[in-house]
């Protein structure tokens, strides 16, 4: 869907409150609770058509009986998991934990069964309002502390289904924040800037005159841009393993942007998958994974690495990945809340953009 259809409306604004509580944990808790409840209450409607269907209209104008389950949320990792009801570090759609997120396997999934069962669990022994109680009990099964998801009681809602390959931020973003960091800090940052300086211009296409190490707040599209180079122009300066990790985990990308897909194209993005992990060491032997102060990092420790595991079986369930980017909806934030809160007198604005 183009952005430029105008074809989404602002639903509602959820609240951001301030909680008075004196531990920072139990605040964060309070907050993810009340965003669940909040949309309980505004998607309720939706829930209850899930359960006993609604007479809709199609394009043509013909009443049918409808059914309205929830297909897909497009959001970024960390709501990712505060949907999903569990703990940092934590995987939103599978049972893996931040120290299993290299690994070269997909993890069991993390239904919505194993997830109410195990508040279940909780509540039986702990009232989820004695809240510092509860938390730490939850926090024992990695879970946030939500004791009523808003998708507990929404029929054949399942977060490891819903919470959809968003290419936006789990494939472009970390491809800036992770590819292009390894490849600045294994060529060199003068270097790579000068390969990109000295790159043929072309009509519709950036040119990075300057480079890219000092770039700041980067688009989706410049890394888009960047992408389409960066496999040519590292080519002779990096070992070979290193290479062919970065240029599998773009294989793996664009293949997972295709606007039609098949089995063929989704055996080929498994395997485009183990090679990069196969492969990985050489981004960690060349120093180039480095932290905060250039300290070397020696792990993968990247939840959306670990979310690509979840891609293929996804796209086998819900269709291509593209369909569920945030390209969209991060244009309608501006279309439907940004530019008309621009025109509002900063009182009572609820009112004058809804």
């Amino acid at each position: 869907m183009k952005s430029s259809n105008h074809a989404f409306l602002l639903l509602a604004l959820l609240p951001v409150p301030k909680f008075i509580h004196c531990k920072k944990r139990i605040q964060g808790l309070l907050q993810d609770r009340l965003i669940h409840e909040c949309l309980d209450y505004v998607l309720q409607p939706l829930k209850t058509a899930a359960s006993i269907g609604i007479m809709m209209s199609d394009p043509l104008g013909s009443r049918c009986f409808c059914f309205t389950p929830l297909a897909a949320y497009i959001v970024d990792t960390p709501e990712s998991t505060l949907l999903a009801g569990v703990s940092g570090k934590t995987s939103s759609v599978t049972m893996a934990t931040y120290k299993q997120f290299g690994d070269s396997f997909c993890h069991e999934p993390r239904t919505a069964s194993t997830t109410l069962a195990q508040l279940h669990s909780i509540e039986a022994e702990i009232d989820p309002w004695s809240v510092e109680e509860y938390f730490e009990a939850a926090m024992k099964f990695r879970l946030n502390g939500v004791h009523r998801p808003f998708w507990a009681d929404w029929p054949l809602s399942d977060p490891s289904v819903f919470l959809t390959p968003e290419p936006l931020h789990h494939w472009h973003k970390v491809f800036w924040d992770h590819d292009a960091k390894w490849c600045i800090n294994a060529v060199g940052a003068a270097e790579l800037d000068f390969r990109f300086s000295v790159l043929q211009p072309h009509t519709g296409l950036r040119h990075f005159d300057e480079g890219i190490s000092a770039l700041k707040q980067v688009t989706g599209r410049e890394h888009r841009e960047i992408q389409r180079h960066i496999i040519g122009i590292i080519a002779d300066a990096v070992p070979a393993n290193f290479l062919i990790s970065l240029r599998a985990l773009m294989d793996f990308r664009y293949l997972g942007q295709s606007l039609e897909i098949d089995h063929n194209i989704c055996l080929r993005m498994d395997v485009a998958l183990q090679e990069f992990h196969s492969h990985k060491k050489a981004i960690i032997s060349a120093g180039a994974c480095l932290g905060k102060g250039t300290k070397v990092i020696d792990n993968w420790r990247i939840p959306k690495l670990e979310f690509l595991q979840s891609v293929v079986p996804n796209i086998q369930q819900n269709g291509i990945a593209q369909q569920w980017s945030a390209d969209g909806t991060e244009r309608a934030h501006i279309e439907v809340i940004k530019n008309p809160a621009e025109f509002t007198n900063n009182q009572n604005y609820e009112s004058q953009i809804c």
